[in-house]
Parts: structure tokens; C-alpha cells; sequence
């Protein structure tokens, strides 16, 4: 079985095709959603690309949270039926839909970064990093305005309780970020939200890596589907 996976086009998305395109390397089916089509066409799991939806207006992902597309995709996350992967723009707008806890706000050095990041896996425990193992440092490109985590002490300390923080940065917090954080889950571990972008490291002639590929091809095993030979995470 090949999973499909939505990936959602909003106005101002830059890295709708790079996920796509991510999503095939890794064994499953890239399924083209528009923001403005409320419904998900059954697709197995969702991707929220990087980019600027709706011009990064008010704040990052604040109007995006009212398009159309989520309006069956919030109560199928919720539910814990639905994995959805938000990256960068995309776990903004997780955050501003409360799919998520807390906010990303402008980096500590109120500039644009954009560099490559190491990261360190801090669970398996979601759909999307079933195949890492905890500890796993990755490389990942990081490049945001506003990708400073921040949350209430209480909530961080019951992320932290919890194991539902998936990636924090290594060697210090490039963006502020409390606790180092670059990744959160939900209660139910299928709703993920990243500040890197794992589609960029996907494909070696591209990336700084190939260590993105392991929250797609964990996404695929869990399907049920055959993850490509030498696509596993780790795998160079």
C-alpha cells in the first residue's frame, strides 16, 4: 500500500513542490491540496509546507489557521486519526490552531536566519519519528524570521514531562527558542510541528544530508507501505 500525503498550497507558500517532491524520494504519494478545498480527499496524512501563507499578515500562520482546508483537517488531527507535519510556516499555523502548544516569535537576533542546524531526535514516540532512534543528531536547514518557540513555564516543563518535545538544537539555541526546542508534538503523537525543514534534506545532491528522510519514511512504515532501499533514516 503507498500512503498519499497531502501537502497544502496556501498563498505564499514556497516549499509545497520541495515537500512533494521529498514525499516521493521517501516511498509515498504527494497529493496536491489547496487551501480553499475543504476537503482532504482522503489522503492518509498531511504536510504543512515552509514559506509565507497569506504574506506572514497579522501574525505567521494566523489567517491561514481560517482557510478552508483546515476545517476538516483540524477535528481529524484532534481526533488523533490524521498525522500532520507542519514545518516552518507550517508549525506556526499548528501553533495558531491550537493543534499545537505554544507560539514562534521573531528570532532573539530580530534577524532572518538561515543556516544549516544540527538537531537531536528527543523521541520516537509520533508517527513521524519512528524511524530515528533517540539521541540521533541530524542536519537539517533551518531558515526563518520568526522561529523563536516560546510557552508558558508550565507547559514547557509538561512538553518536557510528557517526552513530547521531538527536536531541540544542538550546541545552543540559533533563535532563542526556550529550552532549545526546534520541534513539539501532541498528546497523541500524530500532529508534529519542526522549525528545520527535513524535505530539504532529502536528496544528497541538494541537501547538507539526507536526515530529513526519516520523518517521511516513517510515515510510510507506519502506512504499511515498503520504504525505499536506501531511504531509511541514517541511511546515506
Amino acid at each position: 500500500m503507498t500512503a498519499r500525503v497531502g501537502v497544502v498550497t496556501f498563498p505564499g507558500s514556497l516549499d509545497d513542490r520541495d515537500a512533494a517532491r521529498a514525499i516521493r524520494i521517501c516511498g509515498a504519494e504527494p497529493v496536491p491540496l489547496w487551501h480553499d478545498d475543504a476537503d482532504l480527499h482522503g489522503v492518509d496524512a498531511v504536510v504543512l509546507p515552509g514559506g509565507f501563507s497569506y504574506g506572514d499578515y497579522l501574525r505567521c500562520g494566523a489567517i491561514a489557521r481560517f482557510a478552508p482546508v483546515m476545517s476538516e483537517l483540524v477535528p481529524a488531527a484532534e481526533s488523533g486519526r490524521l498525522p500532520v507535519l507542519g514545518i516552518c510556516n507550517g508549525f506556526q499555523i499548528l501553533c495558531e490552531s491550537h493543534l499545537l502548544p505554544g507560539a514562534l516569535t521573531r528570532n532573539a537576533n530580530q534577524h532572518f536566519i538561515c543556516r544549516d542546524q544540527r538537531v537531536r531526535v528527543e523521541t520516537t514516540d509520533t508517527a513521524w519519528t519512528g524511524q530515528y532512534h533517540t539521541g540521533q543528531e541530524l542536519l537539517l536547514p533551518l531558515k526563518s524570521n520568526e522561529g523563536n518557540y516560546v510557552a508558558a513555564p508550565e507547559t514547557l516543563d509538561t512538553l518536557e514531562r510528557d517526552g513530547r518535545v521531538v527536536l531541540r538544537y544542538v550546541g545552543g539555541s540559533p533563535n532563542g527558542a526556550h529550552r532549545g526546542i526546534a520541534g513539539v508534538t501532541n498528546e497523541h503523537g500524530n500532529v508534529v510541528g519542526v522549525m528545520p525543514h527535513p524535505e530539504h534534506a532529502t536528496a544528497a545532491l541538494t541537501g547538507p544530508s539526507v536526515d530529513g528522510r526519516g520523518f517521511l519514511t516513517s510515515l510510510v512504515a507506519r502506512a504499511g507501505g515498503a520504504v525505499p532501499a536506501g531511504t531509511a533514516a541514517g541511511a546515506r
